[in-house]
């Protein structure tokens, strides 16, 4: 196969986010490594945002809380687990300049397409229901506005998100950067105020059999793995890859796979460190101190500053939550986009994507908030992962078949060993999600 030729079989459909496909300049193969990698840094930190939402933020804190460190082994392997899948979202961008849900939509009949469509724009809008909440209780936290009213102000993020917009994608991701940075640096001082052993960190880290037989801690630990991966992550990543102006050769892909792959490894990486500092503070924090029942954001504020001794601390964990709202409500809408147009071929202005998409999460908080008062929109943060745990194997399973379908993929098609790990990866996360499913309806 010649250098100029494409991946046989690939399609050539329009360009996910036409406005800025191969906007961002990649140096010559000839450039210092370091240059080519820094222009391929950045989708995997938008993607990474999906991995710390206020759904993470529970679980990890009722699992420090509850059982000290021994959960840290679970949050490791579920982000090797995330590291994986969206590793294979990227290589089916970069090989065939299809997204997900184009190559959903390229692969099966139209009827599935819709079915999948409407699976994953609900589980867009059950994503930013999560935001909202989140955004609505750091503001309460932070400068004492109800829960109505932080509801209201989050829906004015669409000011933020188009004024980036229109200067480019790399003002985009350097926003997301710069938050994701608070986040870890907010993570970073409280981890320094608790003083946690870093004997039982470590062991925390090596998985223990107790796990499988303590039917609390198995749940627990079920709910950190199957709140990880958020379906829409797989289409945003798939699609914002391609962003990159490198060569659309095989030797050009070859190398942009290379260079994403780690940027989203290493992104992935820091929300790793963030999960793990969320159920490291708790441990040491509350887990210490005998505080066991916490797992409310709120009541992790309240209890904070008093139990470390610092009044920075409960401060600096609200600041991390309200820049882990503001920086979802970016990802969430270019999800949106990218499933809109590429199921149903339907396309809006993002303002209006945006205002529909936040109108839809906004209303029925509102409405919760009137009806049944604050304390229930921990119900309903909790209907939001499993309306996401719904949806996951819709996104999980295609995008694994068709990675390991060489008639696709061509010369990218994974190999064996991959597939195989790929699959028990996938296997797995849809038996979780499955359990956490009938255990919230039961």
């Amino acid at each position: 196969m010649s250098s100029a030729q494409p991946v046989p079989c690939a399609p050539a459909p329009t360009a996910s986010l036409p406005e800025v496909t191969a906007s961002v300049g990649v140096p010559a193969r000839s450039a210092h490594w370091f240059r080519r990698f820094l222009a391929f840094v950045g989708p995997g930190y938008m993607v990474s945002v999906g991995y710390m939402d206020p759904g993470n933020w529970e679980t990890d804190l009722q699992g420090g809380a509850q059982f000290g460190y021994t959960l840290l082994s679970v949050i490791l392997i579920s982000s090797l687990m995330a590291m994986l899948l969206q590793a294979l979202s990227a290589r089916l961008g970069i090989a065939t300049g299809l997204d997900l849900v184009q190559a959903c939509r390229t692969r099966y009949s139209r009827p599935v397409s819709l079915v999948l469509w409407l699976a994953c724009e609900i589980a867009i809008i059950a994503c930013d229901l999560a935001e909202v909440i989140g955004t609505a209780i750091a503001l309460r936290m932070l400068f004492g506005i109800p829960l109505m009213g932080g509801t209201l102000i989050s829906a004015l993020d669409v000011v933020i998100v188009l004024a980036l917009m229109n200067r480019g994608f790399r003002p985009l991701e350097a926003f997301v950067i710069a938050l994701l940075s608070i986040i870890a640096t907010c993570f970073a001082v409280q981890i320094v105020m608790a003083g946690p052993p870093l004997a039982a960190i470590g062991a925390g880290f090596v998985p223990h059999a107790a796990i499988l037989s303590h039917p609390a801690m198995l749940y627990v630990a079920i709910g950190i793995i199957g709140a990880t991966v958020m379906p829409h992550n797989l289409y945003l990543h798939s699609a914002i890859v391609q962003t990159r102006a490198y060569d659309r050769t095989p030797e050009g892909r070859r190398d942009a796979l290379r260079w994403s792959v780690w940027d989203s490894s290493i992104a992935l990486g820091l929300a790793l460190f963030v999960n793990a500092a969320i159920l490291i503070v708790a441990a040491s924090a509350f887990h210490t101190a005998q505080y066991h029942a916490v797992a409310a954001l709120e009541d992790a504020y309240r209890l904070l500053s008093p139990v470390l001794g610092f009044g920075l601390a409960s401060t600096l964990f609200a600041t991390a939550l309200l820049a882990a709202g503001t920086n979802s409500t970016i990802t969430g809408t270019l999800a949106g986009q990218i499933v809109m147009e590429g199921f149903v071929h339907l396309s809006l202005a993002p303002w209006a994507r945006r205002l529909v998409t936040r109108g839809l999460a906004v209303v029925p908080t509102v409405a919760v908030i009137a009806i049944s008062g604050d304390r229930s929109v921990n119900a309903l943060l909790l209907f939001s992962q499993v309306v996401l745990s719904m949806q996951l194997p819709l996104a999980v399973i295609p995008l694994v078949r068709i990675v390991s379908d060489r008639a696709t993929m061509g010369p990218f098609a994974i190999g064996r060993v991959t597939t195989v790990v790929a699959w028990a990866v996938a296997i797995v996360l849809v038996m979780l999600n499955a359990k956490l499913l009938f255990d919230a309806l039961a």
